[in-house]
């Protein structure tokens, strides 16, 4: 699935996605992007909405299903799926789901469902789109098809009108997603970040650094 060119940060994350890029190429884009800056997050949500994820998490690996809060079902599945699509597993490290990304937007979306009210309408509008297309609920359509079903809303300028909501629903969509992964464990490590830690001990700068400064006496 290959989209038209886009230089702005938000196009880039689009075209990420689009064409079927690696979860490290959409990462990359959604940095540039800010995406974290489009949700109505604070710090300490995050915060919580962490602890919530890794408790959910360890008790997963303990052999502990996850039961939805706000999710019904099939939404569940779906959104599983969804965000499997944007950030995939690559050779760097796990996907979407692997980081807690659905919990993360269960959690958010039981918390606070009148700020996310367009959750559900998201989940029924694919649905809908799905069956619109191909005959068969976004459940029982192949990635394939679900890629050939997003690349009709990646891309505002070529969406026609409509699926004008298709394009607003698959931007939250990802925005969320990334949000999700970025407060994981899992995508603050691919991203490189150490935090405050101590480093080597420092001999100066090198002598070569300094003759092209001018000041090594």
């Amino acid at each position: 699935m290959i989209g038209e060119a886009d230089s702005s940060p938000d196009g880039r994350v689009k075209e990420a996605v689009s064409r079927g890029s690696t979860r490290r190429d959409v990462l990359k884009a959604a940095v540039g992007a800010a995406a974290l800056a489009a949700l109505p997050i604070g710090p300490a949500d995050a915060e919580r909405a962490t602890a919530h994820v890794e408790a959910a998490l360890e008790r997963q690996r303990q052999g502990v299903a996850y039961r939805p809060r706000w999710f019904q079902p099939d939404e569940w599945r779906q959104i599983n799926i969804i965000v499997d699509l944007i950030i995939p597993r690559d050779e760097r490290s796990g996907s979407a789901t692997e980081a807690g990304v659905p919990q993360y937007m269960d959690f958010f979306c039981a918390e606070y469902g009148n700020s996310y009210a367009w959750m559900r309408d998201a989940l029924r509008w694919f649905d809908g789109f799905s069956y619109t297309t191909f005959g068969r609920s976004f459940l029982k359509v192949t990635n394939a098809e679900r890629r050939r079903l997003f690349d009709q809303v990646a891309w505002p300028a070529k969406a026609v009108p409509s699926v004008r909501d298709g394009v607003a629903f698959f931007n939250r969509l990802r925005d969320f997603t990334a949000s999700g992964f970025f407060s994981s464990q899992a995508g603050v490590k691919d991203l490189g970040y150490i935090g405050n830690v101590a480093l080597p001990a420092w001999n100066g700068c090198p002598s070569a650094a300094r003759k092209h400064l001018g000041v090594d006496g």
